[in-house]
């Protein structure tokens, strides 16, 4: 691409994002020296004005599609001057085009077609009849007798009125490839058309999912993404018959005006020709074209509700460096338990069946918990939260208050962990190791680095999406690739522990880099230094500068080495200690003395004031995970299943998921409950994500329960919260002193109303 093609681009991206043009100039420029979004936002704040990482990939997508764009301009120019039909005026319009739809629109009469009415029309030398229908003027003869000297039956044309037939169809063709018209039609029909679903044929009487579409309109371009995506997945499934309702009349009368001069002899006919024109190609075109748009609107809107519920999922709150236990939990199989140690490093595994026999498998799986435990020194325990994971919850709490041990019981999300446990990377970790078993891994894991553990799994299958699968594949997979790695490279890896699934995110590693780095380590040992890293076979210059930074070393005999502090700062910070008149560790382990640096002074050309901050910031808290600090949640004793539930009931929850209508929130009974857009708070909401997050711990009342089909509706509204517990507070009655239980029969107890068999 020339100079002034890049410039004419970095004119329309400062347009097109209100940025003012060095920064856009400078980012555009770091960007195509190779340089990753999280190292531009992280470390080169001058350059760019302190763009965040929203403003940079923005840039970044820009500037990939006016590539893109001016690369095909120019092969459609030359595919026109080829042609020979190439004129000054044609040119400045398809150099002054901005959007693919509309450089298309420009081609299309110049593009090679493949043989329709109209081609075969000109074949039998109908186009001067086409032009003088198209150009007559004031009175003259009928058309039939216009048409009497083009009767050729050797080229098919028996009649004038096939005649006129052919001429109707060379300019319905010439209409629909007018660029203009084209655009006014699409843009009518999406500002002013009905997106409309009916049962397909045969489907009128089945009951399905899709029922509320059998006769739905909403307009085109307000319909929400999730009613789309359904409405096209029912049309998928043969269910439903979509079309796009247009204003016709408005759009035939505006067609009219543009292509049948006023004074036509033939105007009347030449309108039928307009009216065949819209019909038969403008609309089938325009449907094509709009459902496209509202497709990659819904798909846009999607995309960005999954990627906000895996950015919070992925930086979920990490217990952090403790002995863990995992439990996979099963019923007839079993449950896998699986001790780890701090850094996430297998130790043991057995398994139990509390729940698959009488007392004697129980008293089994409670020795064989308590041995796990004292033998492995465990600290918290991890419970997957599916089948059977409330009872198994229940009953370790039971084994741990009989052998009076006081330990964290964590629920932990299941989604995806049976992926892993099947993953090419599991099987690398642990070849020798039962799927279950890795399972169980996967869950203790993920209770101590959530992200460390679930970047290994595809992000499709954690379960925080909707319609994931109806969406672009290829524009899911680069916006979830992109908040991997913009998470991976905010917490930053300990360069010592992480896998190559998690390395392979760090800014300018590739998968392969990561996998070399893993082992070398493995080889050669744990790395002391960052800068050992350019020993890694391949691991040359501008992947360290693009890596050192998120990389930590920690108990490095470079203090900096574990910190968000790049190396390339090193000497400065040095710098700053001796101005000080102490050590660089003195430095770093009194905070009180950065506040007296003036920072001012070391401001030079090639750093400013917002890296300096950065860098002081750093230094107060080095090593520390930016990630919210943790605490558990815990369900009610009393609720294990839907049954359990009653309408009125104030329970605590987790969030699962969000989607655009609503949240879907665990309360600890195998099914989560609905907690709809208009229930999530006392005021209007547009936004689920304004108001919830996936992870987050919530309060809320059941408001209807549906056994039969599994739903349960609840709310987050303040009012709604309060009011069952007003209401408690007037009603309360005096309660019976319970009967004291010992320890043994409470875990008897306790056991049986869960549904386990207990002799």
């Amino acid at each position: 691409m020339s100079e002034a093609e890049t410039d004419l681009i970095i004119r329309i991206l400062v347009e097109e994002t209100s940025l003012n043009i060095a920064q856009v100039k400078q980012t555009v420029a770091l960007l195509e020296e190779g340089a990753t979004v999280p190292f531009i936002a992280r470390y080169r704040k001058e350059a760019t004005g302190e763009l965040d990482e929203v403003q940079i990939r923005l840039i970044q997508e820009r500037l990939e599609y006016h590539q893109a764009l001016s690369e095909r301009r120019a092969t459609i120019l030359k595919s026109i001057a080829d042609q020979g039909k190439l004129t000054a005026e044609l040119q400045k319009k398809i150099e002054a085009t901005r959007q693919k739809t509309e450089l298309e629109d420009l081609y299309l009469p110049f593009k090679p077609k493949r043989r329709t009415k109209a081609s075969i029309a000109k074949e039998r030398g109908l186009e001067p009849l086409a032009e003088r229908l198209l150009t007559a003027l004031g009175t003259g003869e009928p058309a039939l007798q216009l048409a009497q000297p083009f009767i050729n039956p050797e080229l098919e044309v028996a009649t004038a009125e096939e005649a006129l037939s052919g001429a109707g169809h060379i300019l319905a063709e010439q209409f629909a490839d007018v660029a203009e018209a084209r655009a006014f039609v699409r843009e009518r029909t999406w500002q002013q058309g009905a997106f409309c679903s009916q049962p397909a044929r045969g489907q009128e009487e089945t009951v399905s999912k899709f029922e509320m579409y059998y006769d739905f309109s909403e307009p085109l371009r307000q319909i929400p993404s999730h009613r789309m995506l359904a409405m096209r997945r029912g049309e998928k499934e043969n269910i439903l018959r979509l079309r796009i309702d247009a204003p016709e009349e408005e759009i035939l009368g505006w067609l009219s005006a543009l292509f049948v001069p006023s004074e036509s002899r033939y105007a009347e006919l030449l309108r039928e020709f307009v009216t065949d024109s819209y019909k038969r190609l403008l609309t089938t075109s325009t449907d094509l074209d709009l459902r496209l748009q509202a497709k990659k609107a819904a798909d846009a809107e999607a995309i960005r509700v999954f990627a906000e519920n895996l950015r919070n999922l992925l930086l979920a709150a990490p217990a952090g460096s403790h002995k863990v236990l995992g439990i996979d939990p099963g019923l007839r199989t079993g449950s896998k338990l699986a001790a780890v140690d701090a850094t996430g490093r297998f130790l043991e595994h057995v398994t139990i069946y509390p729940h698959a026999g009488g007392g004697n498998k129980i008293e089994a799986a409670k020795r064989d918990l308590l041995r796990l435990i004292n033998a492995h020194n465990i600290e918290m325990i991890a419970i997957g939260n599916g089948t059977a994971g409330r009872e198994m919850d229940q009953f370790v709490r039971l084994c741990l208050k009989e052998a009076g041990l006081k330990l964290q019981v964590v629920m932990v999300s299941e989604a995806g962990a049976s992926v892993y446990s099947a993953s090419d990377i599991a099987r690398e970790e642990f070849p020798d190791l039962d799927l279950t078993v890795r399972g169980a891994i996967s869950i203790a894991r993920r209770l101590q680095d959530p992200l460390a553990e679930l970047v290994k799994v595809d992000p499709k299958s954690i379960g925080v999406g909707q319609y994931q699968h109806d969406v672009s594949q290829t524009a899911l997979k680069k916006s979830l690739d992109e908040v991997v790695e913009s998470c991976v490279n905010y917490v930053g890896v300990d360069l010592n522990t992480a896998s190559w699934a998690l390395i392979s995110f760090v800014s300018g590693i590739s998968e392969s880099l990561a996998k070399a780095i893993v082992l070398h380590r493995d080889i050669e040992g744990a790395f002391d230094r960052r800068d050992q890293l350019l020993q890694v076979p391949r691991f040359g210059k501008k992947a360290y500068e693009q890596a050192a930074g998120f990389m930590r070393i920690r108990n490095a005999a470079q203090p900096l080495d574990n910190t968000a502090v790049h190396p390339e700062r090193y000497k400065l910070v040095k710098q700053m200690a001796a101005d000080l008149g102490v050590s660089l560790p003195e430095l770093i382990t009194k905070p009180t003395l950065l506040d007296t640096i003036r920072l001012e002074q070391y401001v030079g050309a090639d750093i400013g004031l917002p890296t300096l901050r950065d860098i002081v910031t750093e230094l107060k808290k080095p090593g520390r995970d930016p990630r919210e600090s943790f605490v558990t949640a815990s369900f009610r004793e009393d609720v294990m299943e839907v049954k359990d539930l009653k309408e009125g009931m104030t329970l605590n929850g987790i969030v699962t998921n969000v989607a655009a209508f609503g949240a879907f929130v665990d309360i600890g009974v195998h099914q989560d409950g609905l907690v709809h857009v208009s229930q999530l708070a006392d005021r209007f909401v547009k936004d689920p994500n304004q108001v919830v997050k996936v992870g987050q711990q919530v309060q809320v009342r059941v408001l209807s329960i549906d056994l039969q089909r599994k739903r349960i509706g609840l709310t987050m509204r303040r009012g709604e919260l309060e009011k069952p517990q007003e209401q408690k507070e007037r009603t309360r009655k005096p309660q019976p002193e319970k009967k004291a239980v010992t320890p043994s029969s409470a875990m008897a107890e306790a056991l049986k109303k869960s549904g386990f068999k207990v002799n």
